[in-house]
């Protein structure tokens, strides 16, 4: 076979044959405890030491879909009871009358970073899923979630980051990655997948001035969280839709465009639209750090 690289780990016949005995030695085990096993033998942490198991599961589900592995049906009576909540659409959330005001009559603005099952997390989530054209479902891996409310309490904005895109041709040219220094230090950068101001908010500035107060605090906020730091924001603007106004506004730079793949497509085969490639260095030093194989 020809070999595969997951979390910065080239996979050959060795660990493929290790895998099968795995699963076949233990055919009680679940997915899940095939994936953590995976986690504990290759030390698949994130810096915070937990275990990387949605990573290993997907690979492991690539590999099965390639004919590499044959997996234990899904154990569908022991999902999570998350998976039975009543769908974001049907939260109950009052929408407030229309927010025409000068942008100084809405500060200080309040930037809160949104926990996990918290009241701002269903508001959060259900705005993206009604409000916003890309939708939204779930998030996974390393995110961090924004809700902004101006001086009244009145929600005016929702900012999600996210995993950057695995490969983006413009951007790691701008950078100088190779494509193995990109693999070990994807995880220093973030994606803003989400910017959405409310359907009823209509300030001028307010966009540019939102992603300003969370570019200079997204830093520590994610360190905080993940125990690591990031380098550089990027985001992809679909340019057919959008202008990307405020992203020029607030100092983002345009360092080309996509060729019409998604952007977690490693086999160049999703065709998506054209989008802009915006970034923001959050310090000075950022491509050193980005090009250091050892960051």
């Amino acid at each position: 076979m020809q070999d595969m690289v997951c979390q910065g780990r080239r996979i050959g016949g060795e660990e493929l044959g290790w895998i099968n005995e795995l699963v076949s030695c233990h055919k009680e085990w679940s997915r899940k405890r095939i994936a953590k096993e995976i986690c504990d033998r290759w030390e698949w942490r994130t810096a915070t030491g937990q275990a990387k198991t949605y990573a290993a599961r997907e690979f492991l589900i690539k590999l099965e879909r390639c004919g590499l592995v044959k997996l234990p049906p899904i154990r569908i009576e022991q999902r999570r009871t998350i998976w039975s909540r009543p769908a974001v659409e049907d939260l109950a959330i009052p929408e407030p009358g229309r927010i025409e005001v000068g942008l100084g009559e809405l500060t200080p603005l309040a930037i809160t970073v949104v926990s996990r099952g918290s009241e701002a997390e269903k508001r959060f989530r259900y705005y993206l899923a009604k409000h916003h054209y890309l939708g939204f479902k779930k998030t996974v891996g390393e995110h961090l979630q924004y809700l902004i409310r101006d001086c009244q309490c009145r929600d005016l904005a929702c900012v999600l980051f996210g995993s950057a895109a695995w490969k983006a041709a413009e951007r790691d040219r701008w950078i100088g990655w190779s494509a193995d220094v990109r693999r070990c230090n994807l995880n220093f950068t973030t994606n803003n997948t989400r910017f959405l101001i409310l359907p009823w908010v209509r300030v001028p500035h307010l966009a540019s001035q939102i992603l300003g107060r969370i570019l200079r605090r997204v830093r520590a906020d994610w360190q905080e969280r993940y125990g690591h730091t990031i380098h550089l924001v990027e985001t992809f603007v679909e340019r057919d839709r959008f202008k990307g106004t405020c992203y020029k506004a607030a100092n983002w730079l345009h360092v080309g465009q996509t060729r019409g793949r998604s952007r977690q497509d490693r086999y160049n085969n999703l065709m998506v639209p054209v989008k802009d490639i915006y970034v923001y260095p959050l310090i000075r030093e950022f491509r050193k750090e980005l090009t250091d194989a050892h960051a």
